[in-house]
């Protein structure tokens, strides 16, 4: 089955590469939306860029003569994998619209930490003291940069805790999905649930829709245009370069969006930020490493 996957040293680089390029993508995507939300209502920001992304993705599946309606797509993995894609799109938007992008940026990294942990509860994997200790360290570290007890502390920052949550639940969820359904078809049903998610919270925001300008079209078209990029080169990397070699590069995501929040939204790290991305960072590389070795 993975015959076609080529696992030499320069397919590796390559696949590297599109990874770097997808967390890029990513990253951008999340600050046009951060940017976009400043004059536009939240749950607006999220309708349309759902309903762009969504249109993509059909675009491609008709392209590729993809059924986008199938039964499969009302399998019970994917009705919980769309719960949580609600959940998680929902709540990380919030992050970055309401909190620094990079303190989210850097909580989201946490993800694979959370889904190696529910694959071994959920699926039965087998992961030794040595990951769950590493898991618990990431977890430390997410703790580190809220600062639940700190007179810093915002209870905002939670918003960002409850994304990374539902987009591990996700992860995890598509791993139960059927085979049958492509990428296409993820992403549709995808972009698809960012707009239940936005008009879900339009029910708690109420406000009214904003005519768009010229600059907040230009976002929101740019960040359509991001996320679609980064989702066909997550796909690219992970076709063309072993999992193990491509996946350490996810980490930086951290790193643009970092750089992003401090450049364009004039944001502040402190101490407690570094130590905890390198409780997280840490954690995660070490956990891919154990699992390459086992």
């Amino acid at each position: 089955m993975t015959a076609h996957i080529q696992t030499d040293a320069r397919s590796n680089l390559t696949g590297s590469l599109w990874m770097i390029a997808a967390m890029a993508g990513f990253a951008l995507e999340d600050a046009l939306l951060k940017a976009a939300s400043g004059a536009v209502p939240i749950w607006q920001v999220m309708v349309l860029f759902g309903v762009g992304g969504a249109l993509v993705f059909a675009a491609v599946a008709l392209a590729r003569g993809t059924q986008l309606f199938q039964p499969d797509v009302l399998s019970r993995p994917m009705k919980v994998r769309v719960v949580f894609e609600v959940f998680g799109r929902l709540f990380y938007v919030l992050a970055i619209v309401l909190t620094p992008l990079s303190s989210a940026t850097v909580i989201l990294q946490a993800t694979p930490l959370v889904v190696v942990a529910g694959a071994a509860l959920i699926f039965g994997e087998t992961v030794g003291w040595r990951r769950w200790s590493a898991i618990l360290i990431g977890l430390i570290g997410v703790v580190v940069i809220l600062q639940p007890t700190g007179d810093s502390f915002s209870a905002l920052s939670i918003l960002a805790v409850l994304g990374m949550l539902g987009f591990a639940g996700r992860d995890l969820a598509s791993r139960a999905a059927p085979a049958t359904l492509g990428t296409e078809v993820l992403g549709f049903y995808g972009f698809l649930s960012i707009i239940v998610a936005g008009l879900a919270y339009r029910l708690w925001e109420d406000v009214p829709i904003v005519p768009l300008d010229l600059y907040n079209g230009l976002f929101l078209t740019g960040a359509v245009l991001m996320g679609v990029m980064a989702y066909a080169s997550l796909m690219k990397a992970m076709r063309i370069g072993e999992v193990s070699a491509v996946t350490p590069f996810r980490y930086t995501r951290l790193l643009f969006g970092i750089g992003l929040g401090v450049f364009l939204f004039g944001e502040q790290l402190d101490q407690t930020m570094w130590i905890g991305s390198a409780l997280i960072v840490a954690s995660g590389l070490y956990i891919l490493w154990r699992g390459r070795r086992a």
